[in-house]
């Protein structure tokens, strides 16, 4: 399996391009080396955990390289001041642009789903490009839920091709190889400067799309 491309790194911080099927942090039952993990292996030295990408999802991932660097970040991301934005690539067709506003439930297994018990929950969306039945959207979550886009995409009637665990059945949704979403970029501010991150979508994520075209 493929190791993750450094995209930049500083005192403060290292900003990877994670691969799909890749986990972020050891965990039961995952298989291969988390990209945490790797980045030990390859620097030498620890590196704390800022925020995670579901395995199934590739793209920008931030580590922070201290203690007090990872306290500002998550702050940072707690405080809902770090801008997110992913590619996601759906089965069917959308036109123009919208915002899922539904509250999320943990419902076990390992599955959340919009509940009003749930935790408030916030994405918006934007149309890429179109095809007779597939849309690659532009999606920004504004809150940072467990497989928030996912779900809500779900939600939507739009589920993310390549998708194993949301959609209706067969799946994977629409018989991709992959989870058809990718972290894109990343704007965050720690210690006084703005990061500004991103990483281009890989050969498999664009195949998948040329698949559908």
């Amino acid at each position: 399996m493929s190791e993750s491309e450094i995209l930049f790194q500083d005192e403060r911080l290292v900003a990877v391009s994670k691969p799909a099927g890749r986990p972020t942090i050891p965990g039961r039952g995952e298989i291969g080396e988390a990209v945490s993990a790797e980045l030990a292996r390859r620097l030498g030295a620890r590196v704390f955990v800022v925020h995670r990408l579901d395995r199934e999802a590739s793209g920008v991932l931030v580590f922070a390289k201290d203690a007090a660097a990872h306290r500002e970040l998550c702050a940072r991301f707690e405080e809902r001041l770090a801008g997110k934005t992913y590619l996601a690539a759906v089965a069917g067709r959308l036109e123009g642009e919208g915002i899922v506003d539904l509250p999320l439930k943990d419902f076990g297994s390992g599955r959340v789903g919009p509940s009003p018990q749930g935790k408030a929950s916030r994405t918006r969306w934007r149309v890429e490009r179109a095809w007779r039945e597939a849309t690659l959207l532009r999606v920004s979550p504004e809150t940072g839920r467990r497989h928030q886009i996912r779900a809500h995409l779900c939600a939507l009637g739009r589920p993310i091709l390549g998708d194993p665990r949301y959609g209706p059945a067969p799946r994977p949704v629409g018989g991709a190889p992959r989870l058809m979403l990718h972290a894109l970029s990343l704007a965050v501010e720690a210690g006084g400067r703005r990061y500004e991150l991103e990483a281009r979508p890989g050969a498999d994520f664009q195949a998948v799309l040329a698949a559908f075209a």
